[in-house]
């Protein structure tokens, strides 16, 4: 396209700046307030800001919300948006008493406590990542753009003593990729149906350009946490640039020796997405593009593995944070991660044609499964111990993944648990965790899913979405480790969306059995509900599936798929 054909706007350019600008690819979206949480100190009119109102300042000022410091009682305001966010707002303000603009602060929460914290101190509130905590001058007839970061929650407060400001509307500017929900999932279980829809929309938020692990904290490509969110993105929205764009932008960041995010087992994790990209897709060109960094990784990891078939990296065995320091675990968890980057790798070359680099990878993957390991009392490292054929599933789910319910689950590894215990038949025992695991979260208030979470922090905890009571928990401010201490523990992380694929893949039972989905399999496990149905996303269209359980307990199915797509019906 010439510059000429371009819009209007673009002709006064010349080529260079044409040519070295970018295009946001994200759609803005303008939300209000759902209600006003708390004020306090001279506030009139609140509930003005509630009100739909144009995004645009006008010179008349109509009913607006005034806050006003009386000496050096501060005016302050919290609002709440009903859902998480990821975006910024914009403060509208039609006078302020400083005739230079008066001092305004805002602060971002992702909980109501979060969004009245102070930067520092125990409860580890920051500005890392994104800033969330920020003082500006807000002058008459202006329009403030401020802060990108997720959050649901705002507090504003009046800075300085015996000024006053008129504000019109607080509007949240939704920053999100606009990409429609191909596939869906509802059954006769509606806890269930909420679970699969907010799993789906926690990493619609993380989908900006790239592939984020937070909206808040973790802004950055972390390639173990995207095999969660790709396996997501399968299930919900297809194919899409992202993931592509991540991985090019990751490879191009380390080049070898190096490890992914500096971790060896991220670099795994590399391997283990690009052939489950390729089973999703069929695009062998996308294989093709990875062919040199493949073949120099597979060769990195072949020479950290011993005469007795047990993994050596030293840099970043990193499995999920509750097994972190657990060496033991660790070891376990990550020798089962070079089996799945070694087997996905061998089915890469195969596909490529490379066949010597194939027989290293199968002669690797011998050697590795060779090697016994131990997972202790942990479901993440056992979990992948069974996918990985290293331990059996029923023996290993009634000892252990099964034990204890939703106990011992993490939000990284939850799909792997999950997956492992319906290897071993347990579906039902699947579905009861995910009411309480995931549903825990729900329960305190949540509408994206966690960093990290424990069942058992829901003992005397108070709601996200309220400001803590006394002898409540405060969730936020109270739990949390290593990186993610207090505040700023993420309370929307994709790495967590785990129950959203799995409920795709085996409650609606569709599994990709050739690589671009030409073949699925469709084997419905309803465990104690009626009836399933839904879409799942292919590179030709949707299959659609419905299930019925019938008085004699067996299952009805009907299918619908694209032409392209063969399907086989198991009971």
């Amino acid at each position: 396209m010439t510059q000429r054909e371009r819009k209007d706007i673009f002709r006064v350019m010349d080529a260079d700046t044409l040519k070295t600008g970018k295009e946001d690819i994200r759609t803005r979206r303008f939300l209000l307030p759902k209600r006003i949480l708390w004020t306090k100190g001279h506030v009139e009119n609140s509930q003005t800001l509630l009100e739909d109102r144009e995004i645009q300042i006008s010179l008349a000022a109509h009913q607006p919300c005034i806050l006003k410091n009386e000496g050096e009682e501060k005016a302050s305001v919290l609002l709440d948006y009903g859902v998480e966010i990821h975006g910024g707002i914009r403060l509208l303000a039609w006078m302020d008493s400083t005739n230079r603009g008066a001092k305004v602060r805002v602060r971002f929460g992702e909980s109501a406590s979060e969004a009245m914290s102070e930067i520092g101190g125990q409860t580890n509130a920051t500005n890392d990542h994104a800033r969330r905590d920020m003082t500006v001058e807000v002058g008459m007839m202006s329009m403030n753009q401020l802060g990108e970061s997720g959050f649901r929650f705002v507090r504003i407060d009046l800075e300085e003593p015996d000024v006053s400001i008129a504000l019109k509307t607080v509007w949240a500017v939704l920053i999100y990729k606009d990409v429609p929900y191909r596939g869906s999932f509802e059954c006769s279980d509606p806890l269930l149906n909420r679970i699969w829809d907010v799993g789906a929309y926690t990493v619609h938020l993380n989908m900006q350009e790239y592939i984020w692990d937070g909206i808040k904290r973790d802004r950055l490509v972390w390639v173990g946490d995207m095999h969660p969110e790709i396996t997501t993105i399968k299930a919900v929205f297809g194919e899409d640039s992202a993931v592509e764009d991540s991985l090019d932008f990751i490879r191009k960041e380390t080049p070898l020796p190096g490890w992914m995010n500096g971790m060896a087992s991220y670099s795994m994790w590399y391997s283990i997405i690009t052939w489950d990209w390729y089973q999703y897709t069929g695009k062998k060109e996308f294989l093709e593009k990875q062919r040199e960094y493949l073949t120099g990784l597979a060769k990195l990891l072949s020479e950290h593995i011993d005469e007795k078939g047990q993994d050596t990296v030293k840099e970043g065995r990193f499995l999920d944070w509750p097994s972190e320091g657990r060496l033991a675990i660790v070891d376990a968890g990550v020798q089962a991660l070079h089996i799945w980057a070694a087997r996905s790798l061998e089915k890469i070359f195969d596909v490529l044609g490379e066949e010597e680099k194939a027989a290293q990878c199968k002669n690797d993957l011998e050697r590795l499964t060779g090697f016994v390991t131990d997972y202790e009392d942990s479901k993440q490292a056992a979990a992948l111990s069974v996918l990985m054929g290293q331990k059996d599933a029923a023996e290993v789910n009634e000892t252990l993944l099964g034990a204890g319910g939703a106990k011992g689950m993490s939000t990284f590894m939850g799909y792997y648990i999950l997956s492992a215990r319906g290897m071993a038949g347990d579906y039902q025992g699947c579905l009861d965790c995910i009411r309480d695991y995931w549903g825990g979260m729900l329960k305190l208030g949540a509408t994206t899913f966690w960093e990290d979470f424990d069942i058992d922090w829901m003992e005397n905890a108070g709601r996200i979405d309220e400001l803590p009571k006394e002898g409540e928990v405060d969730v936020h401010s109270t739990y949390g480790g290593y990186c993610y201490q207090g505040y700023r523990h993420s309370f929307c992380h994709g790495w967590a969306s785990g129950a959203t694929p799995w409920l795709s893949e085996n409650v609606l039972g569709i599994q990709i059995l050739e690589p671009g989905c030409r073949k699925v399999k469709i084997e419905p496990h309803l465990g104690d509900l009626d009836w399933a149905k839904g879409t799942y996303p292919t590179p030709y269209g949707e299959i659609s599936v419905s299930h019925v359980k019938q008085a004699d307990g067996t299952v009805a199915t009907t299918v619908s798929a694209p032409e392209e797509v063969q399907f086989e019906i198991q009971d």
